[in-house]
């Protein structure tokens, strides 16, 4: 009885100086396969798994050291996560959430609407008609529908007259349309004119053989327009 009794105690002594630990419920579940061949902190088998007692515990080497248990590596993770789970900070045994994507920006849309400018205004005139108005109120709407980044208006003439009249009155309509865009609440910041005059025709040459002066100014009223686009993200 006494033999058997200082086997005990000569075992007990063995373990004691071999050192363990507990390991964590991560390492409960799974083998625990260390990297590398270096000084390894704890007993490992022929593939590299961490050796456990019956209870499921990690052996410590001589080489064991808490900042040992921190650099030897076991996949993406120091060992120690799952041996010494109590020693080594937990900030180095979780995998940091990934940064949410960021929410694409919104791409700017475009409408661009053609109004005629016989519509608009009488012909040769710079003054918009009650009909002209009412073609803007609905733009000026569908503008404070969107985030508003810019309204373009560009007024075009017909070929009739000189380069130089045209110019200046297509940049007048333009610019009405700007001072009634303002009026409906639309910041005039956002608006921007320009007048082409006569010099990009939509009609072509349709109108060459047109004649009489009176037939021509009903044959070449495509070009008589004024084109705004808006410009905005919903």
């Amino acid at each position: 009885m006494i033999k058997t009794t200082k086997k005990h105690m000569l075992l007990l002594a063995a373990i004691a100086s071999l050192g363990f630990s507990a390991p964590s419920a991560f390492a409960q579940v799974q083998d625990v396969v260390v990297d590398g061949t270096g000084e390894i902190p704890y007993v490992i088998d022929s593939r590299n798994v961490v050796a456990r007692s019956g209870f499921g515990l990690c052996w410590r080497t001589g080489f064991w050291s808490p900042a040992a248990a921190e650099t030897a590596m076991a996949g993406q993770f120091p060992v120690g996560c799952a041996c010494d789970s109590d020693i080594v900070p937990a900030a180095k045994c979780t995998v940091a959430a990934a940064a949410p994507a960021p929410t694409p920006a919104a791409k700017p849309s475009a409408d661009k609407i053609k109004l005629s400018a016989d519509a608009l205004f009488d012909f040769d005139k710079a003054v918009l008609k009650p009909a002209g108005k009412q073609a803007l109120d609905e733009l000026a709407a569908k503008a404070k529908q969107v985030n508003l980044e810019v309204i373009l208006a560009v007024g075009h003439t017909d070929r009739i007259g000189s380069a130089a009249y045209n110019k200046a009155l297509s940049e007048r309509r333009a610019a009405a349309v700007k001072t009634y865009l303002v009026s409906q609440g639309i910041d005039s910041n956002r608006i921007y004119t320009e007048g082409k005059g006569k010099t990009q025709p939509v009609t072509g040459t349709q109108c060459d053989n047109v004649k009489g002066r009176t037939a021509l100014i009903s044959c070449l009223q495509p070009d008589r327009r004024v084109e705004v686009e808006v410009i905005g993200t919903k």
